[in-house]
């Protein structure tokens, strides 16, 4: 499989040569503009076949709020604010992503959402969170996230450097799939492509290593097969506490 993942990776390479030159030339900015009405529809979808895990996930919230206090949630790519609907009533939400195109839907889901506050949208890379004040919030919060930064090491030592002494990190991302599966193969070989769809998507990274060597706590970290098309089944879902 190794020798043929290879070729067809080579292939799939040479077919995307218009996206690269695309991309080197800065005319792929174009699409990040469209991408957010992309990830709204797609958002939608994934929220439908994903709720049962959203909310056991983010059920675990309010046990993070400090006493006497409400909770103070950092979302780190929050695109179209597709996790709003599962936040506790009260949270306040600071907002992050790179894409400042995104502003337009977070108004649509902040209407939708009312029952949160929403403290401000900060156009910031994951690696990046230098707008946001040290051990000033209880929570950060990213999903389908980290196969997206440029540096998940250097992102998640921001998060560190944000929350407060016994906040928790959540996430729910998708991951690459087992060496010896077909999905695995498929993974490498779309990836040239997968990446200009998904805006800098990877989906051979294998985050839950990184997520083990940073430096949280404790590390509450499962791994699901989603129910979505093969390339993306493989996730893992949990948290980490500072």
């Amino acid at each position: 499989m190794t020798l043929a993942m290879k070729f067809w990776t080579v292939v799939f390479n040479v077919l995307c040569l218009p996206l690269h030159v695309m991309y080197s030339v800065g005319l792929y900015n174009i699409y990040k503009r469209i991408f957010p009405m992309c990830l709204y529809r797609i958002s939608k979808n994934y929220n439908k076949k994903m709720h049962d895990k959203k909310t056991e996930l983010f059920r675990s919230l309010t046990q993070f709020t400090k006493p006497g206090g409400r909770l103070t949630l950092l979302e780190i790519g929050c695109g179209t604010g597709a996790n709003f609907q599962y936040y506790p009533d009260g949270c306040k939400v600071i907002c992050t992503d790179p894409n400042p195109h995104f502003e337009k839907y977070l108004q649509k889901s902040m209407a939708d959402n009312d029952q949160l506050s929403y403290e401000r949208f900060v156009v910031a890379t994951g690696e990046d969170l230098g707008s946001i004040e040290d051990e000033s919030v209880d929570v950060v919060a990213c999903t389908l996230v980290l196969c997206t930064v440029n540096d998940i090491p250097q992102t998640l030592r921001e998060v560190h450097r944000v929350l407060r002494p016994g906040g928790a990190f959540f996430f729910l991302e998708h991951v690459v799939a087992n060496p010896s599966t077909w999905a695995f193969f498929f993974q490498h070989v779309l990836q040239p492509l997968w990446y200009y769809f998904g805006d800098g998507c990877e989906i051979t990274r294998a985050t839950w290593k990184n997520l083990e060597e940073a430096r949280f706590s404790d590390l509450k970290l499962r791994h699901i097969d989603a129910p979505l098309f093969v390339l993306m089944k493989p996730h893992i879902v949990g948290y980490a506490v500072k």
